[in-house]
């Protein structure tokens, strides 16, 4: 699996991010996917998974880089993404850490669907090969994760989706899923029944 590494260019200004509701309910959800083992560290301590929450019309509060290993983060391990460029590969985000190496993705599900305010990235590899078994929702193959590509593909998903919430297996990005509602307990819930099925 690999994840966890940044392969857009990140342009970081010092800051905090502030606590809000909708932060909160999403740190909670975050360490209930944690204890579930869809967001973590493997074995090699390479970090998996990431959250965020939208702010506004066009920027989102997300989960850092490299804060897989926690359990339940700080408001530290959050940044705020103020804009992306898809075209150039970049990043601008606030705070004390890089945005994750999931960050253009989640901007692009964000601004292609306004009716997208939550989006979780989970890893599991019994999910992964039975959704693809079962015919679900799918980006091609060849299509890497933290990519520009990804972010095309993601979009197109989200813009398509008149009903919400709703679940993509990333194909090209072994074990990744990737589900997006209008509020944290929605996506949070659709992955926990996913989860369960395949108990």
């Amino acid at each position: 699996m690999e994840d966890g590494y940044i392969k857009y260019t990140s342009h970081r200004r010092a800051g905090k991010v502030t606590e809000t509701a909708n932060l909160v309910a999403l740190n909670r959800a975050r360490t209930r996917l944690f204890d579930l083992g869809l967001v973590g560290i493997d074995g090699s301590g390479i970090g998996y998974g990431n959250v965020s929450v939208r702010a506004d019309a066009q920027q989102f509060v997300i989960s850092a880089s490299a804060t897989g290993a926690s359990r339940k983060l700080v408001m530290d391990q959050f940044c705020l993404v103020e804009s992306y460029s898809l075209d150039r590969n970049e990043v601008w985000s606030m705070g004390g850490m890089d945005a994750s190496s999931e960050s253009m993705t989640h901007g692009a599900m964000y601004a292609s669907n306004q009716g997208i305010h939550c989006v979780m990235h989970v890893h599991s590899r019994i999910l992964f090969d039975r959704l693809l078994q079962c015919g679900t929702a799918a980006t091609q193959a060849s299509i890497p994760y933290g990519t520009p590509a990804m972010a095309h593909a993601v979009a197109q998903f989200a813009r398509r989706q008149s009903s919400l919430p709703a679940l993509l297996v990333m194909a090209g990005h072994d074990e990744g899923i990737i589900a997006c509602g209008t509020h944290v307990g929605s996506v949070l819930d659709l992955i926990e029944c996913t989860h369960r099925k395949e108990q």
